[in-house]
């Protein structure tokens, strides 16, 4: 399935700087960053349930907000690119 993955961590405290920095990373193991807190995500439903525990784990409920947009079948393919935006491999292996 292919996904649209957004997070705002309030990062007004160390603590919040922290949650920002986990989120990243979990969602660096996931897809490609396309913008700050923006990523393109190609995962089964395994890896999304596990994807969104990581999630659920990080956040403070208070203070963070993830949204995920599931999108159509080739929805990726269909993007329309404004500006410096690249494209993204999105069949190519994920490397750490």
């Amino acid at each position: 399935m292919q996904l649209l993955l957004t997070y705002d961590v309030s990062t007004i405290d160390p603590e919040g700087r922290r949650r920002l920095r986990q989120m990243a990373k979990l969602c660096e193991g996931y897809g490609h960053r396309v913008q700050k807190s923006v990523f393109e995500i190609t995962c089964t439903d395994a890896e999304l349930l596990t994807l969104l525990d990581g999630a659920n784990r990080i956040i403070d409920p208070g203070e963070d907000s993830v949204r995920i947009y599931r999108l159509p079948a080739n929805g990726f393919t269909a993007l329309y690119r404004i500006g410096n935006a690249k494209p993204v491999p999105h069949h190519d292996p994920l490397i750490m």
